[in-house]
């Protein structure tokens, strides 16, 4: 199958491994992956702040850049559930119709990377190794906006040489939220403390995710408190052999 990887912006800056991770995991699946080079930010920071208006050219770019392909893959259940249910609206809310279809069209065709494995590509062991003992929080946009529900956990469970902990109270949220960390930051700041607080008590070496977003919040909140809990993306140890 020949898929086109959707970076997104805070991976393609700042985790570029996340991104690497994914093109070496798919390549090892048997599948080709390529890279549109015309993509840009998915525009959901504007969304969320209120910038609709400063949305619309990325939403276009979007659907520009990657109507030409069947299947596209983002490693990121916040960008994929932006992609899926605001471009549509930021098309509406302009009176651009016809982009609204076709963005419509096209986010059914996204998927975060776990969505692809296990509902598109029927696998879910991946013939990964990773002996390291790893504890897993869903993020919000993934569980709530995307949906992705078990599967990045039934991809886990067939890691070999990795014990997999449960994270108590992994349903809540890290307290990023995109501006939310910003505009809120003692609210934010406290549901992360209870969001370290659970992941050093399951005695894990590492906590994985899949947004980066997620990852960059709780792994500062742990380095700053000199934690001996690293973080790491879920397309990283999917792709470890």
């Amino acid at each position: 199958m020949r898929i086109a990887l959707f970076a997104t912006c805070l991976a393609d800056t700042l985790f570029p491994e996340a991104a690497k991770a994914t093109v070496r995991l798919l390549e090892r699946l048997g599948h080709e992956v390529v890279f549109p080079f015309e993509q840009t930010c998915c525009g959901q920071m504007h969304v969320n702040t209120g910038y609709q208006k400063d949305a619309l050219p990325l939403v276009k770019n979007y659907v520009k850049t990657f109507s030409p392909y069947d299947v596209i893959v983002a490693p990121s259940g916040s960008c994929v559930g932006s992609i899926r249910h605001q471009h549509e609206t930021v098309a509406l809310n302009s009176g651009e119709r016809g982009l609204a279809a076709r963005a419509h069209e096209l986010g059914a065709r996204t998927y975060e990377l776990s969505e692809l494995l296990v509902d598109v590509l029927g696998v879910e062991d991946v013939g990964a190794f990773y002996p390291h003992k790893v504890t897993y929080h869903p993020t919000c946009h993934s569980l709530r906006m995307t949906r992705v529900g078990d599967k990045p956990l039934r991809l886990l469970r067939n890691v070999r040489g990795m014990e997999l902990v449960e994270l108590p109270a992994a349903d809540q949220c890290c307290g990023f939220g995109g501006t939310f960390s910003i505009k809120n930051a003692d609210t934010s700041a406290a549901m992360l403390a209870d969001k370290m607080t659970n992941i050093e008590s399951t005695g894990a070496e590492l906590c994985a995710a899949g947004d980066a977003s997620c990852l960059m919040h709780i792994g500062g909140g742990l380095r700053r408190k000199d934690s001996g809990v690293k973080t790491i993306h879920l397309a990283e140890i999917l792709a470890a052999t």
